[in-house]
């Protein structure tokens, strides 16, 4: 059964910066996303989930192509590690949320939680002003 478990959330003050991991394992058929699409997701109390950066393989030796919707937010992997990084930076009381990464069968980057199949218990981000 795949895995997904974040970690690395907590209470920051605005401005400050925080890296969330996303530990992925499945430990029955080894399946680690390395050649397939992850994306980070947030969703704040009374609104809908959304994608805050998204990647997906790029060939080669695992390289990935990798995107956001806010220039402040930065994902990468860490293949060795089975790990996925959400760097954050300058961040804003409206930053405040849970965090989820989320995985998908297919290599093909997608802004919608509803093409991601599997999913973390996610991580608190809360943000002081």
């Amino acid at each position: 059964q795949v895995r997904l478990v974040e970690s690395g959330g907590g209470l920051v003050q605005a401005g400050d910066s925080l890296t969330l991991s996303c530990l992925i394992s499945d430990a029955t058929s080894g399946r680690t996303f390395s050649q397939t699409a992850m994306a980070w997701f947030r969703q704040a109390p009374g609104k809908a989930r959304e994608c805050v950066a998204l990647s997906r393989y790029g060939g080669g030796s695992f390289t990935y192509w990798s995107d956001s919707k806010d220039g402040r937010f930065t994902t990468s992997r860490d293949i060795t590690k089975n790990i996925m990084y959400l760097q954050m930076n300058n961040l804003t009381p409206d930053d405040t949320a849970t965090y989820y990464c989320a995985g998908r069968s297919l290599n093909s980057e997608t802004w919608l939680a509803g093409d991601y199949q599997y999913w973390g218990r996610g991580t608190q981000v809360t943000v002081s002003s």
